[in-house]
């Protein structure tokens, strides 16, 4: 009977010792595929270290080109016009003749004019004469006068009249396209053509308030244009005195010189404005920045894993972002995966 219960207690041992050694590898093997899937589960990412460097600090913004001078040719008067002595689309140079409207009618009131004049001038002389010899009134040789003068206007007006219907160039530059021909009964309402000097250019554009007292007279910009590579370069000139309140923005304007007429008034262009350079400035990679509700923020390596930190940003060129705050030198900021990470997720860095 005591062999018995030995050989029933043997077993048992041997029982609990074989469900004891399974249990225990079982664990093992747990814990080693734990492992494993943690390490797997790891997001691959690139990273650059932080470091401080010289910011070349510039801001692109949007700007209008404009001749240097433009006028609308128009007639001063009404007539026929009589004769046009430009070609369309050429230079013309300061007070060449453009148009000339018919003045026959103004020639013939301007002859009347002078016979009057003459006749009023000759009145005054003979009523002067009259004065001195105390034949007439002091009131009467005023009338005299007065009638001689106003002859005189009359014929300075009509003078002036002849003259605005000869129309000159007022400056040098190109004509534009006539909407008269001879023989065209022309008004002041109707435009004749355009003149424009583009010789010079200005380039007009607003920078935002904050970079206000960065911009000074002399300072110089560079810009491009539509369907061009070539960077022109102008210098600004004038500065609006004031902010304009419903954009908190301020009016700038620079001065190009297009010599060879390759820039055109009325275009856009893209306008670099240089501003103080930026010592020990952060700057990162663009792609890094993800933007979120109430800001900007990226991620950095910390212990193998993904750290949130929201950053405050300032100027940014197509491949790099200045940060104001957030990050220090030595941080390791993530710049691909980014969109997939959270808060603490497992990262493999490798840095760029």
């Amino acid at each position: 009977m005591k062999i018995k219960h030995i050989v029933y207690l043997l077993l048992i041992i041997g029982l609990g010792s074989f469900i004891g050694y399974r249990i225990t590898t079982n664990q093992n093997k747990n814990g080693e595929f734990k492992g494993k899937e943690s390490k797997n589960n790891s997001i691959p990412v690139t990273a650059v270290i932080v470091k401080s460097e010289e910011f070349d600090n510039t801001i692109t913004l949007s700007g209008s080109i404009e001749a240097n001078e433009q006028v609308e040719i128009r007639s001063e008067i009404s007539g026929l016009v009589e004769g046009i002595y430009f070609k369309e689309g050429s230079t013309v140079n300061k007070g060449q003749l453009l148009f000339k409207v018919n003045d026959t009618e103004l020639r013939a009131q301007l002859t009347q004019a002078k016979t009057k004049q003459e006749l009023a001038s000759e009145n005054e002389r003979r009523a002067k004469l009259l004065l001195q010899k105390e034949a007439i009134s002091q009131e009467e040789y005023d009338v005299a006068r007065a009638e001689f003068k106003m002859a005189q206007a009359q014929v300075q007006l009509i003078q002036a009249q002849i003259t605005k219907t000869v129309v000159k160039a007022p400056f040098s530059g190109k004509i534009g396209l006539r909407a008269i021909s001879p023989g065209t009964f022309i008004t002041p309402n109707l435009l004749v053509t355009r003149l424009v000097n583009i010789s010079t250019l200005k380039i007009t554009f607003s920078i935002p308030e904050k970079y206000a007292n960065q911009i000074k007279p002399n300072s110089s910009i560079s810009f491009t244009v539509a369907g061009s590579v070539q960077k022109y370069q102008a210098k600004v000139y004038a500065i609006e005195p004031e902010v304009q309140v419903a954009t908190r923005t301020l009016q700038v304007r620079a001065v190009a010189e297009n010599k060879d007429g390759k820039l055109l008034p009325g275009t856009f262009s893209n306008v670099t404005l240089p501003l103080e350079n930026i010592k020990d400035a952060i700057v990162i990679p663009t792609e890094a920045v993800i933007p979120v509700q109430d800001g900007k923020k990226v991620f950095i390596a910390n212990n193998g894993k993904a750290k949130e930190v929201k950053i405050e940003t300032s100027n940014r060129t197509s491949a790099t972002v200045l940060v104001l705050s957030g990050l220090k030198e030595g941080d390791t900021v993530l710049t691909s995966g980014v969109m997939s990470l959270k808060e603490e997720t497992p990262i493999e860095v490798k840095i760029k």
